[in-house]
């Protein structure tokens, strides 16, 4: 697969709506989960998107999460930083590069470890504020 780069919309607590409104416009197929679907049952949040994406019929992908209002040292919600950049695939090695070198004078948001839906994740904002988001997957037989 190698590694791909979508933009990722944050919305604040209505990313199920809009994606579905997103899928309605440009059609194709919606993977949606909450933060109770990846592992997280009784956190504050759990029924919010922690994940979704939308595979167009013409070759676009769109991505979003509802903001994470619960995770120490996030900044507030602020319209206009609602944006990431989303580097996932299954090459590891280029990808920790990526971070790693991305990481060089930013800021690490989340580091990039194992997450409870087995794939490496982790999130930087870069020198010139731009947030990153990056998703290794998780070789599965």
């Amino acid at each position: 697969m190698g590694s791909r780069l979508n933009p990722c919309i944050t919305f604040d607590g209505n990313a199920r709506q809009a994606m579905e409104f997103y899928q309605r416009v440009f059609g194709g197929e919606l993977e949606l989960g909450t933060v109770a679907d990846f592992g997280a049952p009784d956190a504050p949040d759990a029924d919010k998107v922690m994940h979704s994406r939308l595979d167009t019929p013409t070759g676009y992908t769109l991505m979003a999460c509802d903001y994470p209002h619960h995770r120490p040292g996030h900044p507030p919600y602020r319209p206009g930083n609602d944006v990431a950049l989303f580097l996932d695939g299954d090459d590891g090695t280029e990808l920790r590069t990526c971070f790693q070198k991305l990481s060089e004078g930013g800021t690490v948001t989340l580091p990039l470890e194992k997450q409870v839906w087995g794939d490496e994740a982790g999130s930087v904002v870069d020198r010139f504020g731009i947030s990153w988001m990056f998703n290794i997957s998780a070789r599965r037989e």
